[in-house]
């Protein structure tokens, strides 16, 4: 079941933001609709981040509504595909799991960030009005939702700190 599965990655996912556990086991007992997956793809140096420009929203992750019959990391696979063009394996462990409206008109509504490591050289694709582009970790970039700027810093450098343990 496909909030099984979003369940079962929300309490795997690294960060928790907004009290979305508790959200979630609330939301549970009524139907919860849209579920929404996200991906926050940074380059193997952990300084860039590579997000989309959405009409309304600013530069956000790639990422959208999980549609009827798809679990969760799938959806966030296919919209990395159709917004940025590329088909890349997301890391294993869920990054965070948030509670937020994504639209005026939604209920707020729970959302899985999962998360992949691509090379900035790899050719970029996508939605032409919607386009794709790299963003320094260390600076700003325009978003109606300003506080992932830190929770993808945070991710990036706990990914950095994690390879150099690994590399000794």
């Amino acid at each position: 079941m496909i909030l099984d599965e979003a369940v079962a990655d929300a309490r795997l996912a690294v960060w928790e933001f907004d009290g979305a556990r508790a959200w979630l086991e609330q939301a549970r007992q009524h139907p919860m609709e849209p579920l929404a997956a996200e991906v926050w793809v940074t380059d193997p140096a952990f300084d860039q981040v590579l997000l989309v420009r959405h009409r309304v929203r600013g530069w956000v992750p790639p990422g959208g509504k999980v549609e009827p019959g798809e679990g969760p990391r799938a959806a966030a696979a296919r919209e990395l595909l159709e917004e940025t063009g590329l088909d890349h394996d997301l890391l294993p462990e869920p990054v965070a799991v948030t509670v937020r409206s994504y639209r005026a008109d939604w209920s707020p509504t729970l959302g899985l960030s999962y998360a992949a490591v691509v090379g900035r050289d790899v050719p970029l694709g996508g939605e032409p009005s919607q386009p794709a582009a790299w963003f320094r970790l260390d600076e700003g970039w325009d978003s109606v939702f300003p506080q992932d700027r830190e929770r993808i810093r945070a991710h990036a450098q706990r990914l950095a700190a994690m390879r150099a343990v690994g590399s000794r």
